[in-house]
């Protein structure tokens, strides 16, 4: 029975409503959410055991966050306590032309100032199969992205399958490092990744190659100028995003297993009611197909693009869809139509 353990901090979100700008906010409305958190909720969904792991302070904001982990049926067993904030992200809502915002409020958070020794990995790792990260947790600081290391390092000498999101966040990296000073040693270790070539290519160190992603021919070369840096990669994907307006998105998606590539039929989406994890939606769909044996990787992917579609529509971080209602939308079942 597969495990999975995702890593990385949860953040209190505080969204304006009915897509006002800042300025005319007069309250915001609150939830919790997080890139590896929100992987973690997809694959709960799906029926798969998750545990989060991530540091929080000792107080009641930390409790609130606590206990939206157990709510979304996600393990919570070896979160850290320590630190005196919880990190803080503003989201205005775009409409149309107007793209959403994000500000961010996480410095000096509990997990910025991680401490070696507050997470014993190998309990936490006891029984996992998998292990989850993203390129955000690197750029928050120097302590998590030493811990992330740690984390990765002890995963590897386990056996355990790792995935990364490569999500580069420009706005994070502001202690004084580069991804290609972080990423590569963190990488190096992956089995899965998520993200395109190019920022693969810029973490890693390397010069950027502009793919063609409607070009299938050329796109192998392009992605393994990536595996040639990683040396434990099995799987690269990619997803597509086409934006239209913030309201109007067309989605799909490519995946490559050293061998070949696949690509997934683009699906309309419209309109949208919030795209804030819509990425993290693609990859728990990618780690639900890649642990499920019944699935080859034609459908893995149509799964994590499904998935990522269907986040569009909900409001939140997390993409709160069941395994029925994706594969619905696999087998062309877009019509929207009142379940009765």
């Amino acid at each position: 029975m597969s495990k999975v353990v995702a890593f990385g901090e949860i953040l209190m979100r505080l969204a304006t409503e009915r897509h006002l700008r800042f300025s005319q906010a007069n309250f915001f409305d609150v939830t919790y959410g997080g890139g590896e958190f929100n992987v973690a909720v997809s694959l709960a969904n799906y029926g798969v055991t998750s545990d989060f792991v991530t540091c929080l302070p000792n107080n009641d904001i930390g409790n609130c966050a606590i206990e939206k982990i157990r709510q979304r049926n996600v393990g919570s067993n070896h979160i850290a306590l320590g630190g005196k904030r919880i990190g803080i992200y503003f989201l205005e809502t775009g409409a149309g032309t107007r793209g959403s915002k994000v500000i961010y409020d996480r410095e000096n958070s509990a997990i910025a100032n991680i401490q070696a020794g507050q997470i014993d990995w190998d309990e936490v790792f006891e029984n996992a199969t998998h292990f989850h990260w993203s390129g955000v947790t690197p750029a928050i600081s120097q302590n998590a992205a030493d811990e992330c290391l740690r984390a990765v390092k002890k995963a590897h000498e386990k056996g355990i399958t790792i995935s990364s999101d490569l999500n580069y966040r420009s706005k994070l990296w502001k202690y004084g490092k580069d991804p290609k000073d972080i990423m590569p040693e963190l990488l190096k270790y992956s089995n899965i990744i998520l993200g395109d070539i190019d920022t693969a290519l810029f973490m890693l160190g390397k010069t950027k190659v502009n793919p063609d992603y409607e070009n299938l021919d050329t796109l192998a070369n392009q992605y393994n100028l990536v595996v040639e840096s990683c040396p434990n990669l099995d799987i690269i994907a990619t997803t597509l995003r086409y934006s239209i307006s913030a309201s109007h998105q067309k989605i799909g998606g490519v995946l490559y297993d050293k061998t070949k590539v696949l690509k997934a039929q683009t699906r309309d989406v419209t309109p949208v009611v919030d795209r804030v994890g819509s990425g993290d939606a693609f990859m728990g769909g990618l780690l639900y197909g890649l642990i499920n044996p019944d699935f080859d990787l034609q459908k893995t992917l149509n799964f994590a693009v499904a998935a990522c579609c269907l986040k569009h529509t909900i409001s939140g971080d997390f993409n709160l869809t069941t395994k029925e209602e994706v594969l619905q939308m696999v087998d062309g079942n877009t019509s929207g139509k009142v379940s009765r």
